[in-house]
């Protein structure tokens, strides 16, 4: 296919196509053609999103020049999860522009009645598509479970908040009984993330995009109903960690605790915790309990850039290396959650460091996660003025696959039946 024309919404929610130009794309500060092989159809579950207060860069059809539409407002796209953004939304921001929420704003354009964006499915996994949730469903499973678990602070959490409310994938997947069930545990943090979704300070122009856990749940609570997940779920995955909390390494007591009450009864399914891994000694009393497999979230593989986002307490990003260490030598199954920021991920200095985290720790997998954050916000805060020479998101993946053959890519967890037999296993709705 050619290059899609360039999108602009006219601030009403209408979006149109601007035929005097290509549609480019962002990497760091700078805008690019897009290689024509790595536009996709947007898949199920995007949508398109205007960007006020900034105008889009295009490609001039005649002249081949960049230039600005001056045509109403730049257009960005969400991609769905199981997708991985290969260009962020190219634009020039106006000086009173607004801080943009915290979503993924991945390139968009316009061709042969469709729209299209740079990007790759990078997992097989359908559990979050979402021809897969029926409304009707989720909501008698609500019911169900809350009527089986009456006293249960953390179903009443996971059913009304980020269920009912926030519509989560992983707690409507929980409604429908199947696949992975997400466990909160901490309402606190040590660290103080620029991007956020939990929490907020109140001088920052964005919110959080849900309300955090506000209490800490009991050993009891978690195993009433974890079991019977793991006991009755396909391909079941119990995940401590969520959006919805702080750091679950905070309650690491609580989660040992629950993973020697859940083991006495049932050996099946996967445990694993979403984390920042920040504290090995507490990761090591878990693997020595049953876990079995730890994801660690981090912005870059880079000491510097990681603490200018993290913003840690007490503890350093040497402790996330020796985390999935840990887990390595227990024979757990180690992920990081990797946010994808085009020309920053794929700069050379980021891939060299990754490279050695790679080996350095035996990594077992990458989830390439779309980075969900305004991009001149988050450069500003992080003080990056230049990023670097960049090879493109899709060339550092193949480059990594080169190199390292058994790395597995996806976007979530995997279930124990791909971690110990075939990852390429497919799912069917």
């Amino acid at each position: 296919m050619k290059s899609p024309y360039l999108l602009y919404s006219d601030g009403k929610g209408n979006i149109f196509e601007d035929q005097t130009l290509f549609a480019t794309g962002r990497t760091g500060w700078d805008a690019l053609p897009v290689p024509e092989d790595e536009w996709i159809e947007l898949p199920s579950g995007g949508s398109l999103y205007e960007l006020p207060g900034r105008k889009a860069i295009g490609i001039d059809v005649e002249s081949g020049e960049m230039r600005l539409c001056e045509k109403g407002w730049a257009v960005a796209a969400f991609i769905p999860p199981a997708h991985t953004g290969y260009y962020l939304a190219a634009y020039e921001s106006e000086p009173n522009a607004p801080t943009l929420p915290l979503f993924c704003y991945t390139a968009a354009g316009w061709q042969e009645d469709k729209f299209w964006v740079p990007a790759t499915r990078i997992e097989k996994d359908i559990r979050q598509d979402c021809e897969g949730y029926d409304t009707k469903k989720i909501s008698k499973g609500t019911d169900q479970l809350l009527k089986n678990y009456p006293h249960n602070r953390l179903v009443k959490h996971l059913m009304e908040n980020c269920c009912q409310t926030y519509s989560c994938p992983a707690a409507r997947n929980f409604s429908l009984g199947r696949w992975e069930c997400p466990v909160p545990v901490s309402p606190a943090c040590n660290a103080n993330c620029i991007g956020c979704i939990s929490l907020q300070p109140d001088e920052e122009p964005i919110v959080s995009t849900q309300d955090r856990l506000k209490f800490k749940p009991s050993v009891e609570e978690i195993v009433e109903f974890t079991v019977p997940h793991l006991e009755s779920a396909p391909f079941p995955i119990i995940s401590f960690g969520q959006g919805c909390e702080g750091e679950p390494l905070l309650m690491w007591e609580t989660i040992r605790d629950a993973i020697y009450e859940i083991r006495k009864h049932t050996s099946k399914g996967s445990i694993n915790i979403n984390t920042n891994g920040s504290s090995p000694d507490a990761v090591r009393s878990l693997c020595k309990a049953g876990l079995n497999s730890i994801r660690v979230s981090t912005n870059s593989a880079r000491k510097e850039i990681y603490t200018a986002y993290y913003r840690p307490n007490n503890y350093i990003f040497e402790d996330i290396i020796e985390s999935l260490k840990v887990v390595t030598a227990f024979g757990g199954w180690t992920s990081i959650n990797y946010f994808v920021f085009p020309g920053m991920t794929d700069s050379v200095a980021e891939y060299e460091a990754l490279r050695k985290l790679i080996k350095d720790t035996q990594l077992k997998m990458i989830q390439w996660r779309n980075f969900n954050i305004d991009p001149d916000w988050y450069l500003g805060k992080i003080g990056v003025t230049e990023t670097g020479e960049a090879m493109g998101v899709r060339k550092m993946q193949e480059l990594l696959k080169e190199e390292f053959p058994t790395l597995q890519y996806g976007y979530f967890n995997p279930p124990i039946e791909r971690i110990k037999g075939n990852f390429e296993l497919d799912f069917a709705h």
